[in-house]
């Protein structure tokens, strides 16, 4: 039985050394496992970005916003709350797949039961000869645990990345079904939004990211929706620290705009690739 063991033990250390070279050029074979120092991560602070989730790998991500405004009572109280912290909070929690190269998919679900599907495709890669990475975007919100109020969408992401130390977005995306009024009563039942945002390299590993999502068309409720992250990144993990001036971290929710531009809330996320 010793005999055995030992033998087993043996053809399990030469399997597992025979495998290791192969994993360890993997990212010579594959682009897309190395890191991209100026696109770091898949999102901005709620918008997409252009970087390619590697084929059959994938990445997670946990949003926290929470609910109260910064700017609601005194400077006292607010600390007392730990700057809200010791509030509610809309969660969203995101996984994304590479199921090809070049393309991702992947779901959302945020605390309020909003579950959001989205796919993203790219349809050409910036180079020498092309100043722009643009991508295809399909998403499809659905509330009630994606059982009552659906909104889909279709868009495009484009980017344009400057060296290793920043990168520039523009997202236009018509998203359909963006007033949960009944459809007889209201005018407009679809908006067009464009995303605009950057994100800046301040430190090897630090970055700063910008994004607003203003609606230019269709329904258009309060404010357009605008963020800012301060992110640190750490290997495969990315920590960022977030202000906006609402909570949608999806597409159809950023259709839906933030309640004013007044008041702005402190939050939070964390991504993690695992490659």
């Amino acid at each position: 039985m010793i005999l055995r063991l030992r033998r087993a033990c043996a053809v399990l250390v030469l399997i597992l050394t025979a495998a290791a070279p192969s994993a360890a050029q993997a990212p010579l074979d594959d682009p897309d496992l190395d890191v991209n120092l100026a696109q770091p991560d898949f999102t901005l602070v709620a918008l997409p970005t252009t970087l390619r989730v590697p084929r059959h790998k994938s990445a997670f991500r946990v949003t926290h916003r929470f609910t109260r405004p910064l700017g609601d009572g005194s400077f006292g109280d607010l600390a007392g709350d730990l700057f809200g912290l010791d509030s509610g909070a809309q969660i969203g929690m995101e996984y994304r797949y590479g199921i090809m190269r070049g393309t991702q998919v992947g779901i959302h679900r945020t605390s309020d039961r909003t579950i959001e599907f989205f796919s993203q495709h790219e349809l050409k890669a910036q180079s020498s000869s092309f100043p722009f990475t643009i991508d295809a975007l399909a998403t499809v919100d659905g509330t009630n645990n994606f059982r009552d109020s659906y909104s889909p969408g279709l868009g495009a992401v484009i980017s344009r990345t400057i060296g290793e130390h920043a990168a520039f977005y523009v997202q236009p995306v018509w998203v359909n079904n963006t007033n949960r009024l009944p459809s007889e009563v209201v005018d407009d039942n679809d908006t067009v939004l464009i995303g605009i945002g950057t994100r800046l390299r301040i430190r090897p590993t630090v970055y700063l990211a910008i994004e607003g999502a203003p609606r230019v068309a269709g329904y258009d409720p309060g404010s357009a929706q605008i963020g800012v992250g301060l992110e640190k990144r750490s290997g495969g993990h990315t920590f960022q620290l977030t202000f906006t001036n609402g909570f949608g971290t999806t597409i159809g929710q950023l259709a839906r705009g933030a309640r004013n531009r007044a008041d702005w809330h402190f939050g939070f996320s964390i991504s993690r690739k695992f490659y």
